[in-house]
């Protein structure tokens, strides 16, 4: 997995004392204004003025210098403010046919090229092809009929949602384009906003394509986001503010990100739950049965189910995450909830102790929270995505975490910034196109890295010196045979004399805990949360002696199966957390290794096969449910094989307890088996639901 380098910001390219000699005064054409809050570029001296690339989307159609060469259509996203411009794009190939008539000799036949009055074009994800960086914008040394224009292609190579790869090194070194200002053909809705000129390689010097590029919105891109509700659930449609002063809802906002965006209110009488909680799962299942349209090859939509409470007591959540779905597309749903009743912290002000749908601007915002989640971004004030965090009440900032900084006098609700932190407005603007649509990468893949883990850095992480972090397999299985879940156990303990604040949840349901895998090749795998939500953080007041402990199942990371292969594996587990503005952020290290044995006979051989080339089945064993067909069967054969039964008979119990009709007396029978591989975690769990009879 690798991200492509993105763009810098290109500065103001001015001369400083422009010659009007020989030139006639010319009017300045319209001014279009940027985006707040942006301002038009600073150009104060006349008479004479230069054209500019507008700020917005720019249809792009690339094509080969050479006869039957493949053709390219995407956009290039310019985004202006006072230091200059930055500019990415992404190209997707055009299809074509082949005519192959007798008698005649073949040839390709392109499909049409986007038209431009349909503003941005959304493009098949399977024809996406390069990440343009734009390196050069010189329109004030070339006059104000042609201007240069500077770019980087990177490939893209993609084997699945979670393996792919953009070329690091620039296809051809680079390029350069000579640009002629002309008059748009029909269609353009910015006419004079057009131009086209030849692209020289700037390896070999020899010209490569014709490059035309007309600007199409002014926004960079555009998405549409349909809610549906259960009865007596409110649609997060706007933050209750009033009109005129400090009202918002989804066009103010999205007008300062830069996207243009289209709200679909339409279904109001969705079924709900026997007791008003939905799983994840459930949310999918309504999703695909309910959602007016589903071609994420022509519209980037996003499904958003607001609904009394979910089974993950959160705010809200993006259900669609790591295909915990049974369509295998990521980051298409989200689901917020309208009756869960806030805390009584001094940070909620006026919101506490309050229905959640009821305080709209709450509501509203975790409904962008979420959304941000489905757009590809991580928190951003927890350290997780591999930067420091940014404590300025941003959309990515969790609520929980919000409240804890928020007070009396200054609540939640005087803190919110109604927009994105810049960090991941630069992300959200610039980014691949596969990062961001729904249906394109994974969730948790989009980044700029994937940081392993490492010791802390000590610019901006610190290990808390009287904390002790341990990881350890559950007892006697320190060795397990392949194919097998490995089950560890965690446990942070404060060694010191003083109370310490750390997380009180480190499970992997929580956002402060990431690891890897390192197996016997020096192969690293990472894993991490399935479940990224907007919730009240608990804090706990570690004693001095005091431990908080968990348990993880593991089984598949984003690469793929976690235990491959026979041989010693080493798993390392980070935490990391901060619960004020004041760094530091504290980390915790641990290690551990577990022995993977190999198959003893053909079935387990064949089952654990199954195992490890079905992505699904880890999904059944985090989320249950009878829909992932493929994950249900490849544990079904687990089961069968004498070697694997007691790893999964565990597994297979949670399932059949997290149907809508749970079935304890199977679930009873399972976890009665001799020598069931069970976590201290998961008999607690069973015992939760009622089924406490363990003879292993």
């Amino acid at each position: 997995m690798s991200a492509p380098p993105l763009p810098n910001i290109l500065p103001w390219n001015i001369p400083q004392n422009p010659s009007t000699d020989g030139e006639e005064p010319v009017p300045a054409p319209p001014v279009i204004r940027p985006l707040p809050p942006f301002q038009p570029p600073p150009i104060t001296w006349p008479p004479i003025w230069f054209r500019w690339l507008n700020q917005g989307a720019w249809l792009v159609n690339l094509e080969p210098a050479a006869s039957g060469g493949q053709n390219y259509d995407g956009t290039i996203r310019i985004e202006v403010n006072s230091e200059g411009r930055t500019a990415s794009g992404d190209l997707y190939q055009r299809p074509r046919v082949l005519i192959n008539l007798p008698g005649f000799p073949r040839r390709w036949l392109n499909l049409p090229a986007p038209n431009p009055a349909s503003g941005i074009p959304i493009l098949a994800r399977s024809n996406y092809r390069y990440y343009l960086r734009i390196t050069q914008i010189d329109e004030f040394l070339s006059g104000r009929t042609s201007f240069t224009l500077g770019f980087q292609k990177f490939k893209y190579v993609q084997t699945n949602k979670t393996t792919f790869s953009f070329t690091q090194e620039p296809v051809d070194g680079g390029y350069t384009a000579t640009m002629k200002w002309t008059t748009a053909p029909a269609g353009y809705p910015y006419p004079g906003d057009y131009a086209e000129g030849d692209v020289v390689s700037d390896k070999t010097g020899q010209v490569e394509f014709r490059l035309k590029m007309g600007r199409v919105s002014q926004f960079y891109r555009k998405f549409t986001v349909e809610m549906d509700n259960v009865p007596g659930s409110e649609r997060p449609l706007d933050n209750g503010g009033v009109v005129g002063q400090n009202f918002e809802d989804w066009n103010s906002v999205f007008g300062r990100v830069g996207f243009e965006v289209k709200v679909v209110e339409s279904d109001g009488d969705i079924v709900d739950t026997e007791d008003g909680y939905w799983s994840l799962t459930q949310s999918h299942q309504t999703m695909l049965a309910r959602r007016d349209a589903s071609n994420l090859d022509t519209e980037w939509r996003y499904y958003l189910l607001a609904t009394k409470f979910n089974t993950v007591n959160a705010f809200g959540v993006m259900f669609d995450n790591s295909a915990t779905d049974s369509n295998n597309i990521p980051r298409e749903g989200l689901q917020v909830s309208s009756h869960v009743v806030t805390g009584f912290q001094e940070g909620w002000g006026e919101w506490k102790d309050s229905r959640y749908g009821t305080i709209k601007g709450a509501y509203f915002r975790t409904a962008l929270h979420e959304l941000g989640h489905a757009f590809g971004l991580l928190h951003n004030d927890d350290g997780g995505d591999g930067e420091p965090p940014v404590l300025d009440f941003s959309f990515m900032n969790q609520t929980g975490r919000a409240i804890n900084r928020s007070t009396a006098a200054s609540p939640l609700s005087k803190n919110i910034k109604w927009n994105h932190a810049d960090r991941n407005l630069f992300q959200i603007r610039h980014w691949p196109d596969v990062f961001v649509r729904p249906g394109g990468v994974d969730f948790g893949y989009a980044s700029n890295t994937t940081p392993p883990i490492t010791p802390p850095d000590s610019d901006t992480e610190y290990e808390h010196p009287e904390l002790v972090f341990k990881v350890e397999p559950i007892k006697d299985h320190s060795e397990v045979p392949l194919g097998a879940p490995v089950r560890v156990n965690l446990t942070l303990t404060n060694t010191g004399e003083q109370p310490v604040n750390v997380p009180a949840d480190i499970s992997l349901k929580s956002h402060t805990l990431s690891g890897q895998v390192t197996d016997p090749t020096g192969k690293i795998c990472i894993f991490h949360t399935l479940f990224y939500l907007d919730r009240e953080e608990e804090i706990k007041n570690l004693k001095p002696g005091e431990s908080v402990t968990s348990s993880l199942t593991l089984l598949r990371g984003g690469q793929g199966a976690l235990f491959p292969l026979a041989g010693v594996h080493k798993i390392g587990v980070k935490l990391s957390w901060s619960f004020d503005e004041d760094l530091p952020l504290w980390v915790a290290l641990a290690e551990t290794t577990i022995l993977v044995t190999p198959p003893l006979d053909k079935s387990h051989a064949a089952a654990a096969h199954k195992l490890l080339t079905t992505p699904d089945a880890h999904l059944v064993l985090v989320l249950g449910g009878d829909y992932l067909e493929d994950g249900v069967a490849a544990i079904q054969q687990a089961l069968e094989d004498e070697t694997l039964r007691k790893h999964f008979a565990g597994t297979e119990a949670k399932r059949v307890l997290k149907r809508r009709n749970p079935d304890f007396e199977q679930a009873t029978n399972l976890v009665s088996e001799d020598n069931i591989v069970l976590s201290d975690a998961e008999r607690a769990k069973f015992r939760r639901l009622g089924v406490d009879s363990f003879e292993g």
